[in-house]
């Protein structure tokens, strides 16, 4: 988590439409004293974050055996160029958004991973139209449950949801809509996406 409180972001609402909408987290156990991490796609609501693994994956086993578990959910990032404040003796940083998700941890029933398999595959396949959506029932007799032998679901109880947002909000407004132009200049999606981010952020009121 980012030290300065300006950047620090608590509004759940924010962070779970933002970690729904990214939906691909760092997955960490701690097993002996060492951090074991993963990737999983995530569907986040109020109360969960659910996932799966490969059953062979060592963080499967971490999770199982410590009972908890922390979900890191990045967003969008850009490098900020001190020149494109029109500030002087500023330095360079780095704008991101992020959300951290911390609670116990249990395994899903073999029921709840069906349903957490149909959801996820639900959610990105509606995205793919006019493409048919992919279902399992397209699948050869057997061949989805076998699959579904090689994983483990997991629901992570949120009981800590943090986050930061990191948009030069700490800077005169002037200088944060001169730095998100200068992205929004440059050939590159995740720079763009954050300059709307920034504009967005000033619009709202931050910026000195």
């Amino acid at each position: 988590m980012h030290p300065a409180r300006a950047f620090i972001e608590t509004d759940a609402k924010v962070l779970i439409a933002r970690a729904s909408e990214r939906g691909f987290a760092v997955i960490v156990a701690v097993d002996g004293g060492r951090p074991v991490i993963g990737h999983a796609p995530v569907l986040v609501d109020e109360r969960l974050a659910r996932f799966h693994l490969s059953r062979a994956n060592p963080l499967t086993a971490a999770l199982i055996s410590s009972g908890a578990g922390l979900a890191v959910i990045t967003g969008e990032d850009a490098y900020i160029s001190p020149d494109w404040y029109g500030v002087d003796d500023q330095v360079p940083t780095w704008n991101y958004v992020s959300v951290e998700i911390e609670g116990p941890i249990r395994r899903l029933a073999a029921a709840e991973t069906v349903r957490l398999l149909d959801e996820l595959s639900a959610r990105y396949e509606s995205a793919l139209t006019p493409k048919p959506a992919w279902t399992r029932a397209k699948m050869s007799s057997g061949q989805f449950e076998a699959m579904t032998e090689a994983i483990v679901g997991f629901a992570l109880s949120i009981t800590r949801l943090e986050g930061v947002t990191k948009l030069s909000q700490n800077k005169p407004r002037d200088a944060i809509q001169a730095a998100a132009a200068a992205l929004a200049a440059l050939d590159d999606a995740g720079a763009r996406a954050v300059s709307t981010r920034m504009l967005s952020q000033s619009r709202s009121g931050a910026g000195k």
